[in-house]
């Protein structure tokens, strides 16, 4: 299994499916944000005038391991999900076994796109009647948003591992202070023993 992060947040991503095994995609994703995503195997003209061309199966998992998505045996299509765990999501495509595939794997497409990226403004232009300049102003709002969560949820990452590296730091110095008080009573105990050792057989 290869993972790869998924860097844009809108544009579509090509990449190889072996013939044995699974090729993953995966993105950290905070909860509440909506996920919509398109896929289909890219096909040459050949291939496509041979009517031959593979297919897949997909399957999204969210952080926790629910499946969010699941579809086999084919060649194109989509899925929408918003989420409710932060974490990464997977999504995992690999190709039908119990079908000959020869050469190298089929080439898929996935148009992942998350937040912002996700809203359709086409949408939102027409329920709110806006259009132009402030339908572009409002996805500058919308993506400064995005932005501002983001670092809040960076921030607040950060201070959680921070307070897990300062506990870690904590319990290896008591450790570390525990083992070499072991050391010491075992060397004083071992001192003790050859001293009586020694002038029980009149050495010293």
């Amino acid at each position: 299994m290869l993972t790869n992060c998924l860097l844009p947040r809108a544009d579509a991503v090509l990449f190889s499916v072996p013939t044995s095994g699974t090729k993953c995609v995966s993105e950290e994703i905070q909860n509440h944000i909506v996920v919509l995503a398109d896929y289909y195997v890219v096909a040459d003209e050949a291939v496509q005038a041979a009517h031959q061309i593979p297919t897949i199966s997909v399957r999204v998992t969210s952080p926790y391991g629910n499946n969010l998505h699941h579809n086999e045996n084919v060649t194109h299509g989509q899925f929408a999900f918003t989420t409710t765990e932060t974490g990464n999501y997977l999504a995992c495509f690999w190709v039908d076994t119990s079908k000959h595939v020869e050469g190298a794997g089929p080439t898929v497409s996935l148009d992942w796109r998350t937040g912002i990226a996700a809203k359709d403004w086409d949408t939102v232009a027409r329920k709110e009647k806006i259009e132009g300049v402030e339908l572009e102003l409002r996805k500058l709002e919308g993506a400064v948003e995005a932005i501002h969560e983001n670092l809040i949820y960076l921030k607040n990452r950060e201070a959680e591992m921070r307070e897990v590296s300062e506990t870690t730091n904590a319990r290896v110095a008591w450790f570390g202070i525990m083992s070499l008080g072991v050391c010491i009573m075992v060397s004083v105990t071992q001192l003790c023993y050859l001293k009586r050792y020694f002038r029980k057989k009149k050495l010293i």
